[in-house]
């Protein structure tokens, strides 16, 4: 069972990426606030969850929490910024667009600049570990791969729809035979 909370005296937000490693699209961030004494024993890393449990778990998280927001970064931001410069400014988007301010942020991994006078903690592998920056991990990874199935219908021959802009052999494939599109992040090495 995941940690309800970091900081129990704190409105606290959980933050988590989804999209770092990929070859093609944004980087999408959520950030989420849960009640206090919220408990689903469901809630895990997005990667750790079948794709239909993912979508069950969304449509949960948005019904239960107090406020959640997704925000992003494009894959031009990506190739301006870096990656990790990219995923943070996805996060601060996040939390900007939450209707209730957070008091804490609790953040997956161990790079994060601070966002506003808000105080962060840092948590390796807090996706594992925390209720709150687990829901953001769903949140995350299931805006990300609808849009990416949704850019698959302009660009089939990626197989985005399955590979959401991984490097898979398939994608890598098909960079080499068709070129990249304007989605492609172009300081990604592509084969």
């Amino acid at each position: 069972m995941l940690l309800p909370f970091f900081n129990r005296d704190f409105v606290e937000a959980g933050l988590d990426e989804a999209g770092r490693g990929c070859l093609a699209g944004p980087v999408v961030a959520a950030a989420v606030i849960l009640p206090p004494g919220y408990e689903n024993p469901a809630l895990n890393d997005s990667k750790q969850l079948l794709k239909s449990e993912r979508n069950q778990l969304r449509e949960e998280i948005m019904r239960d929490a107090i406020a959640w927001a997704v925000g992003s970064a494009s894959n031009h931001e990506i190739d301006q910024i870096n990656i990790l410069k990219a995923s943070i400014l996805a996060m601060h988007r996040a939390v900007e667009l939450l209707h209730t301010c957070p008091e804490h942020l609790l953040v997956d991994g161990n790079r994060f600049y601070p966002y506003q006078q808000i105080p962060h903690t840092c948590i390796i592998k807090g996706d594992t570990k925390y209720q709150s920056i687990a829901a953001a991990s769903i949140l995350a990874k299931t805006h990300r791969d609808e849009l990416m199935e949704q850019l698959s219908s302009e660009f089939p021959v990626y197989g985005w729809q399955t590979n959401a802009g991984y490097p898979t052999i398939f994608h890598r494939k098909a960079i080499r035979e068709y070129g990249t599109t304007q989605h492609h992040r172009m300081t990604f090495r592509m084969l």
